[in-house]
């Protein structure tokens, strides 16, 4: 891979995605699959400002052998250590990098009973942390090849070819293939909020989506519902970019109001294995059957992880002429597939998307309707001849999608 296109890449995350203040400790998160690039990134972090870099590496294998080996109450345990980490976290702030490079197959043949008791568990203990953290830290979700993931992307390929062709799509796609993506995401950035402001001042109430391969589904929206996309801002004023790439208008429904069936656009992967050919229907606002052609059991067990986990989470609009999907690449990783096409999350919503919500308790925001999960899990829906209709405050119904493509 170009080297200087690597640094290029490597600058973008430190200065646009987390955008580290002077003196801010950073923690990056990562696989062991990349160790230059992490080298790289690091010392951009360094020279952004960061005061101290923090390093964890993670690997699928140890985790297999993990779950081979130790017993359920072990692998649930979150221990003293954990405890007083998550505590600093919660005083410090410090921003989060996570770089992706998993095997969309890495975990394949694991205990999923076991791996989904054990996450939950740990789950529970982390959430008060996260939840009093929410929207007062910088982070950024970034993605770095794997040979295991290029070549599931790229089978018929020699593997050292097969990363070189995901590295050259990891860039195309986050718009970091040219001499300045700093510069190209500030205008990507002004795009993205200029279509924000056009959705926020319809007040929608809903959303209506159809598509031939038997999606129709309806659900409900808050008044206070605003669309988010690219750039946040926290509590304290740092502006960063928690997805690189991202092309998505966002929003978080309303918890309860869903009805009808959607079918997914490209496979799900979820806890290491991937759920192909699905579908999920909702009533009262709630999930009451999926049904997947490959992977049905963990799809059931993904929805049954709490009430929340049952209802919607996230309503994403992305024009099927995106530049992801436009690369005609399956890329089998959420960051990169949600963003080809329009999707939707089960699980927790954004306290984010409801206007004013610096102002309101966690328990007005539930009241409001927004979900509460242990879990936030994004699925593609979109197809080349999706429609979407919003229905205004005043009745009125405004074309919003019209064959996979904004109607305006």
């Amino acid at each position: 891979m170009n080297k200087l296109q690597m640094r290029r890449y490597a600058k973008l995350l430190a200065k646009t995605g987390i955008n580290v203040k002077r003196g801010q400790w950073v923690i990056v998160q990562a696989q062991l699959d990349q160790p230059e690039f992490v080298e790289m990134v690091v010392e951009e972090l360094y020279r952004a400002g960061a005061g101290k870099v923090s390093v964890e590496f993670a690997h699928q294998p140890l985790t297999q052998l993990h779950f081979k080996y130790q017993k359920l109450d072990k692998l649930s345990e979150t221990a003293k250590w954990e405890i007083e980490k998550l505590e600093l976290k919660e005083k410090e702030l410090p921003a989060m990098l996570y770089l992706e490079s998993a095997d969309p197959d890495g975990l394949k043949g694991i205990d999923q009973e076991k791996y989904t008791a054990a996450s939950s568990a740990r789950r529970k203990v982390a959430k008060p942390y996260r939840d009093r953290m929410d929207n007062k830290y910088q982070w950024c979700i970034a993605a770095v090849p794997s040979k295991a993931w290029a070549k599931k992307v790229f089978p018929n390929l020699m593997v050292n070819t097969a990363v070189e062709k995901l590295w050259d799509a990891i860039l195309t796609a986050s718009h970091a293939d040219g001499a300045d993506p700093v510069r190209e995401w500030a205008r990507h950035n002004d795009n993205l909020a200029a279509r924000c402001d056009r959705l926020n001042r319809l007040n929608l109430v809903s959303f209506e989506y159809k598509a031939s391969n038997g999606t129709d589904f309806r659900v409900g929206l808050m008044p206070e519902s605003e669309f988010k996309g690219g750039g946040e801002t926290t509590l304290g004023g740092n502006y960063y970019n928690p997805n690189i790439p991202s092309e998505e208008i966002f929003t978080t429904p309303k918890a309860g109001e869903a009805e009808g069936i959607v079918y997914s656009s490209k496979p799900l992967s979820y806890q290491g294995e991937l759920i192909e050919d699905f579908s999920i229907r909702f009533e009262g606002g709630k999930v009451v059957e999926v049904k997947a052609k490959k992977n049905q059991d963990l799809l059931q067990k993904l929805v049954d992880t709490d009430d929340g986990a049952k209802m919607l989470g996230e309503c994403a609009l992305i024009a099927y002429d995106s530049p992801i999907n436009n690369t005609g690449i399956l890329f089998y990783n959420t960051l990169f597939d949600e963003n080809a096409s329009c999707h939707l999350a089960l699980g927790m919503g954004f306290n984010e998307c409801v206007r004013g919500f610096e102002d309101m308790s966690i328990e007005t925001l539930r009241e409001k309707g927004v979900n509460d999960s242990l879990i936030h899990v994004d699925f593609m829906i979109g197809t080349k001849d999706m429609s979407i209709t919003g229905v205004t405050k005043d009745g009125r119904r405004v074309e919003i999608f019209k064959n996979g493509n904004w109607a305006f």
